[in-house]
């Protein structure tokens, strides 16, 4: 018999589509409202086809997404049931829909990279951001994803940073703002600004006012490499620097320095693979993503705090969060005093 783990690899192939097109087609938030359901019965309410429906099901419920009772009846798992639901933070579906859309057609290349490497099959290609943005369907497939992607965790970042006594959070590349929204929400006494190109600023003020925040944050559009950054006594990198080698993020980590208020800090807010860089998966399938998707890579938390330090943050730390993204955080010295 094929060991679990490879077993997993294989036939994982078809078990996200199956996710995305349940999710896509309201297979899953019927079943959430509705209760444990036959297949017969989503069809039926869903307008979809029996045989196709009850197929997916069996593989979702072989795959330990779903449970399936001695009467054919499947549920939603109460473990799984925040990452399937559209209303909860914690919910995937966005990015999802990404790793099946955009990300799946990219990793047609992976061939290519490996017989002739990313810079000689990437050249003269666009650049990741230009992708992303490169109209309106595909700005707003990106936004979900990462609003995905971003804000059931953010919560629990923005209580590990500690924000109650600060002023102003530069959220850099801060995409529709689910950190700088989780960030408001967390410290009432704070203002963020949300630094992103100009196609992120109406998904970041539609969901400042949905969150009720909408006073409290402001949009500055620009490129964090070819413009200045806001000032601000926290700033913000979440999920950025993954997305860049490392010369472009020390050109980034310095531009942070310098808007980074005198005793303000830096976090950075990213999947850390495991000082022996053996997992966890999740780091090391994203690290592949980033290959593919990006110009960037995963990192240990050494290798980011060894960022920071040559940037000029002191005094570097690692907060773990329960999830699968962690915080790093670097120091501004304070301005010193000088006496006459």
């Amino acid at each position: 018999m094929i060991p679990v783990h490879l077993e997993n690899a294989v036939y994982g192939l078809l078990v996200t589509p199956a996710v995305h097109l349940a999710d896509k087609y309201g297979v899953l938030a019927h079943m959430l409202g509705n209760g444990p359901m036959t297949a017969a019965g989503v069809a039926a309410d869903s307008g979809l086809d029996a045989d196709t429906v009850e197929r997916m099901l069996l593989v979702l419920a072989a795959s330990g997404i779903l449970r399936r009772a001695d009467d054919g009846r499947y549920a939603i798992p109460g473990e799984v049931r925040p990452y399937l639901d559209p209303d909860d933070p914690h919910y995937i579906g966005g990015f999802v829909g990404h790793m099946v859309g955009d990300a799946a057609g990219r990793i047609a290349t992976l061939e290519a990279y490996l017989r002739y490497g990313k810079s000689a099959v990437d050249a003269g290609e666009p650049g990741p951001y230009e992708r992303f943005y490169r109209d309106a369907e595909s700005t707003r497939e990106f936004m979900a994803a990462m609003w995905n992607l971003s804000y059931g965790i953010s919560g629990d970042l923005a209580s590990l940073a500690e924000l109650a006594g600060n002023r102003c959070l530069v959220d850099v590349g801060g995409a529709s703002g689910p950190f700088a929204v989780a960030a408001l929400k967390h410290a009432p006494g704070l203002r963020a600004v949300v630094f992103d190109l100009p196609e992120a600023a109406p998904y970041a003020r539609e969901a400042a006012r949905a969150h009720g925040v909408a006073d409290r944050l402001d949009f500055v559009a620009g490129d964090f490499f070819r413009d200045p950054l806001p000032q601000g006594d926290v700033i913000a990198l979440g999920y950025v620097m993954s997305n860049w080698p490392d010369p472009e993020c020390s050109e980034l980590l310095g531009k942070a320095y310098r808007a980074c208020e005198p005793g303000g800090r830096v976090l950075v807010m990213e999947r850390l693979f495991d000082d022996d860089r053996t997992g966890p998966i999740s780091t090391a399938v994203m690290n592949l993503e980033m290959h593919v998707e990006t110009r960037g890579r995963h990192r240990t938390a050494a290798e980011y705090l060894d960022l920071l330090a040559a940037a000029g943050f002191a005094d570097g730390s690692v907060r773990r969060s329960d999830g699968d993204k962690h915080l790093i955080i670097g120091h501004r010295s304070p301005a010193r005093v000088r006496y006459r």
